[in-house]
């Protein structure tokens, strides 16, 4: 027999069985998705081998896939809470599966841009999945629920760590083949399983109306609505750029060989993934709000001591010169890049809290523009950090930019919260004294 549970605040027929299927269905089909999403990071190596292709040729054909991925975003989340995410999940994984498969027939670079320009379609089912699985979970448990589905973000690892040894096997083709079967019974699966969200089953009775497209986009005249962009451009958008570039980052900076470069980026990966979930359970426990204090200060801390390049001194010393080098080495590195990777997960989450929360009727338009601007960080910030690299000539260029984005980021955080309190209450404003200093008046 069906319970009453309240999602976004209104009383619907929803079984706790329905929503487990929805929450762990979709989580399965976003992390199909984003494997598929990141797949140009192995068979590109490859494609980059037969085509002859130059470093700009094969950064471009890895970065396209985030790009569709990213601009598409805020139209899907749209369209799914106008006309349900079950069908247009369903729709994108199908797409995505075809265009993946078509890889297999290109032969020129062009050909290979475009099919990565429809392969990135499937990275859109982030910005489908948020509102689909939002609706059918109470906002004090939506932090939970979205850290679990966000958790797909481990089909990268997926990707990394698995399309090498198919891809020795049966060739990057085989690669693609499989990953796009992969996708398409995973599309199959996922409708045969899930049911309508309770606001489409609502929609489908006549019960309520479909927002219309421009009254979706109303909320995003909202700076607020920017300020989570700016937020999730660095928890996410940094995270995608730095799985990207740390391997590069390893070999050149530590001369590491690939292999083991590429180890350690997919173990950052994995834990930066998995931990989103920790971030959604105590975005609900101990509010958003402090888990994105925790996030921004610490990744400050990190980014900080990560920008510092290896530096040599001497120093004019009583006796003569004395000569000392600080440096990060390679353990102290991959320790604070792991405790950036842990608390952006938390950020990412946190997010991602906000949004029901303060846009209950317009998950979808908002998560949508919210994804597309941390997904083209993901996109834009791998550019600049070889752009740095060239014009600044230090390998750690890379994290004095991070620094700068959480920086602003914080700050501006902190006086919107600053300025939402003075409006809640006024008399902040006119006290002077501490809170301290107040009790020992009274006392006195």
């Amino acid at each position: 027999m069906a319970t009453h549970v309240a999602a976004n605040d209104r009383n619907l027929p929803v079984s706790p069985a329905q929503q487990q299927i929805a929450l762990w269905s979709s989580t399965f089909a976003f992390t199909v998705c984003f494997a598929v999403w990141t797949i140009f990071s192995i068979i590109g190596i490859q494609i980059k081998k037969d085509l002859g292709l130059n470093e700009t040729q094969f950064g471009l054909l890895v970065a396209t896939p985030i790009l569709t991925g990213s601009l598409t975003r805020l139209f899907l989340g749209i369209w799914t809470d106008q006309i349900g995410g079950r069908r247009v999940f369903t729709v994108l994984m199908l797409c995505a599966a075809v265009a993946t498969w078509g890889l297999t027939f290109m032969s020129s670079y062009t050909g290979y841009l475009a099919m990565a320009l429809l392969v990135g379609l499937a990275g859109g089912g982030f910005a489908v999945g948020i509102p689909y699985v939002s609706k059918w979970f109470p906002k004090e448990k939506q932090g939970t629920v979205l850290g679990i589905f966000g958790a797909g973000n481990i089909g990268a690892a997926v990707t990394k760590l698995i399309a090498p040894l198919v891809m020795v096997a049966l060739g990057w083709k085989g690669v693609a083949q499989i990953w796009a079967i992969a996708l398409a019974v995973t599309a199959v699966l996922f409708f045969l399983l899930t049911s309508e969200d309770p606001d489409q089953a609502r929609r489908a009775a006549g019960q309520i109306k479909a927002q219309p497209f421009l009254d979706q986009l109303k909320p995003l005249k909202n700076i607020q609505v920017w300020r989570f962009s700016l937020y999730y451009f660095f928890v996410f958008g940094a995270f995608v750029a730095l799985a990207l570039w740390l391997p590069h980052y390893l070999t050149g900076a530590y001369g590491l060989d690939v292999k083991t470069a590429g180890k350690i980026a997919a173990m950052y990966s994995i834990p930066a993934s998995l931990f989103r979930i920790v971030g959604g359970w105590l975005s609900d426990k101990v509010g958003a709000r402090k888990v994105m204090y925790w996030t921004f200060g610490v990744s400050a801390v990190c980014c900080f001591i990560l920008s510092y390049p290896d530096t040599h001194y001497v120093v004019k010393g009583i006796h003569g010169p004395i000569e000392f080098t600080l440096a990060i080495g390679l353990v102290p590195f991959t320790a604070l890049v792991f405790v950036l990777g842990f608390f952006m997960s938390l950020g990412k989450a946190a997010v991602y809290k906000h949004i029901p929360v303060y846009y209950p009727d317009n998950v979808g338009a908002v998560g949508g523009v919210v994804g597309m601007i941390g997904g083209l960080g993901g996109f834009v910030l791998p550019i600049v950090f070889g752009a740095l690299n060239d014009w600044i000539g230090v390998w750690t260029s890379c994290f004095m930019l991070l620094f700068v984005l959480v920086a602003i980021a914080l700050t501006w955080m902190h006086f919107a919260i600053r300025r939402m309190e003075r409006a809640h209450f006024p008399q902040i404003t006119t006290e002077t004294d501490l809170p301290e200093i107040m009790n020992a008046k009274a006392k006195a």
